[in-house]
């Protein structure tokens, strides 16, 4: 069996100071990939867009976010998440600030592609990173603090986009954005962590091949879950201000105050629920408990709230929005927490690529169906219940698809197994 190489002998940067900057990124991505809904009531009306066309723009990026997830999980895994991550924040910023010049459709269009190639790297780097680098003990808390990132991108996107596009134009907005997105490579390139990877460990406990992660049934479990929940989030977060300002009357400035309420509440329940998972286990709940059944409640709210949304009178309407992301909130954390604790650290960025292709069809599908339904019928009614009805196909897939939650016994070259969770330091490389 072949062992990972001994570490080089070089500090690892503190887990808190590992979890801020992985956080910070999150925050950045949501931001910059959110930019583009903001601005929709403004781009639309200079470019002469129609609502089939905006809906092919907010497309792309998850297009090209999807397409590149699996890739990007497997360069994690084999060269490592601090650089994948790194080189995928350089690529993102210099396309959003090249949006904000941008002349037309087309360009735009490219450019979109582009920031999705960028940022297919963020979710499987991030869960290798804190999997590999923080004690388990503090898994649910450090990915709670996660999620707090891409959670709260949305609001600080919305509320901090929609007031200087308001102030100063969509391509100012952009252009700035994306200058100061490139800032965050500073304090990434001091960084140092712990990582196993696949050049050193393949065939290992720590470091399974990719057919024996696609094998696992838990796999597919957790991927049609987070597909089925991720809909309703990415048509929220496509539409919401075009939605309030076009279907509502909504000002700008009332629809980003709207918004960035709703996301921020959200970003506060994912951290709550983070250290909730963590307080549970040590009073002796098991995370399959825990996580399943978190999950199940949100998957019954969001079927609930959606619907409400666009039936209900516009006091009913946000409300029923502040309620879905205040359970969306929640239990996003168990995302991303099951995934950590099926693959293991030599796995997870594997694992969460596909995982995170599958959440990202929805990307794909929800921005698109919208403008086509909306273009057909001049209502948006039916693209909310179509988002409040994914929620079956996601409780499905998480609660009887997946089994209980568990680290996973991987399957070694010479018909032996070894637990996952069986990784120690002295077994990883410091990069």
């Amino acid at each position: 069996m072949r062992t990972a190489r001994s570490p080089v002998l070089r500090a690892s940067t503190p887990p808190r100071q590992l979890v801020f900057l992985v956080t910070l990124v999150l925050v950045i991505s949501y931001v910059d990939r959110g930019n583009l809904a903001t601005a929709g009531p403004l781009l639309s009306d200079e470019l002469k867009l129609s609502p089939t066309e905006f809906g092919e723009l907010l497309s792309a990026f998850y297009f090209a976010y999807a397409s590149a997830m699996v890739p990007a999980g497997w360069l994690a895994d084999r060269y490592g998440a601090h650089l994948v991550l790194g080189c995928g924040v350089a690529l993102w910023s210099a396309a959003t600030l090249l949006t904000g010049l941008a002349g037309g459709f087309v360009t735009i269009l490219v450019l979109r592609l582009v920031l999705g190639l960028g940022e297919s790297g963020v979710f499987p780097s991030a869960s290798k990173l804190i999997r590999s680098n923080v004690d388990s003990s503090r898994i649910g808390i450090a990915t709670g603090v996660m999620s707090f990132g891409y959670q709260i991108g949305p609001a600080i996107g919305t509320l901090a986009g929609g007031l200087l596009m308001a102030r100063f134009g969509w391509r100012a907005t952009f252009m700035l954005f994306g200058l100061l997105s490139l800032l965050w490579l500073l304090p990434w390139s001091r960084v140092r962590v712990r990582e196993h990877t696949t050049r050193e460990a393949l065939g290992t406990a720590e470091v399974p091949p990719f057919r024996a992660i696609l094998r696992q049934r838990a796999l597919w479990g957790t991927s049609i879950g987070s597909f089925g929940l991720a809909y309703s989030f990415f048509f929220v977060l496509a539409w919401l201000p075009t939605y309030l300002v076009k279907a509502r009357g909504y000002s700008m400035d009332r629809m980003t105050t709207v918004a960035t309420a709703g996301y921020a509440l959200g970003a506060a329940m994912a951290v709550i629920g983070g250290f909730g998972i963590d307080y549970w286990v040590r009073g002796g709940r098991s995370h399959n408990a825990i996580l399943k059944g978190l999950m199940a409640t949100n998957y019954v709210i969001a079927l609930a709230t959606m619907t409400g949304t666009a039936l209900l009178p516009i006091g009913g309407s946000i409300a029923c929005l502040y309620v879905f992301n205040f359970f969306g909130g929640l239990a996003s954390p168990c995302l991303y927490t099951a995934p950590q604790i099926f693959a293991g650290p030599g796995a997870v960025g594997r694992w969460v690529g596909v995982q995170n292709l599958c959440t990202n069809l929805a990307g794909i599908l929800a921005p698109a169906l919208t403008g086509v339904l909306v273009d057909a019928s001049g209502s948006y009614v039916s693209a909310f219940v179509i988002a409040g009805l994914t929620n079956v196909v996601g409780f499905v897939g998480w609660i009887l698809v997946m089994p209980p939650v568990t680290p996973i016994r991987w399957q070694l070259a010479g018909g032996r197994k070894a637990a996952a969770e069986s990784a120690s330091p002295s077994n990883t490389t410091v990069v």
